[in-house]
């Protein structure tokens, strides 16, 4: 197994590193090498997008307050135009 020593990184990256550590419950070296491997398009995932897990952090996020107000202001997108579906 190689080792790699990495300098010179910004406070950025190394938030970033640590914040997909946690939501991944993964390590910061296994963080830095999906990053890596991502980067360098070798971590053979296909090119299609998915979601996956991305939106986890979100859930349970919103207040009842929130999320009332989400659903009024989407409920015209749950109606059915019927004239569409004849």
């Amino acid at each position: 197994m190689n080792q790699l020593t990495v300098r010179g990184f910004g406070p950025e990256l190394a938030q970033y590193i640590k914040l997909l550590a946690e939501n991944e419950h993964i390590s910061l070296n296994q963080a830095a090498l999906r990053l890596m491997l991502k980067g360098a398009a070798l971590d053979n995932s296909s090119n299609l997008c998915q979601l996956g897990n991305a939106l986890d952090a979100f859930i349970g996020s919103w207040s009842a307050e929130e999320a009332q107000q989400f659903d009024q202001q989407t409920a015209q997108l749950r109606q059915i135009d019927d004239e569409l579906w004849q």
